[in-house]
């Protein structure tokens, strides 16, 4: 019995440190993803142009006629 009171002591005190250990690392690779992620959009997106400015000046076209 004064095992479980152990356990479920060290579980509450250790609970801070706990989240602590997971989080930062999560923390980290999330943001070392979402770093990567906007870097290969802006380098996909200079390389593969969308038409925007196509499809802009053909609207401009059409609202003139």
């Amino acid at each position: 019995m004064i095992k479980v009171v152990f356990i479920v002591a060290s579980v509450f005190l250790l609970q801070g440190c706990i989240t602590k250990i997971v989080t930062v690392p999560v923390k980290v690779a999330y943001k070392t993803t979402k770093g990567v992620v906007k870097g290969t959009a802006a380098v996909v997106g200079a390389i593969i142009p969308d038409g925007e400015e196509d499809s802009s000046k053909e609207q401009d076209k059409q609202s003139k006629e």
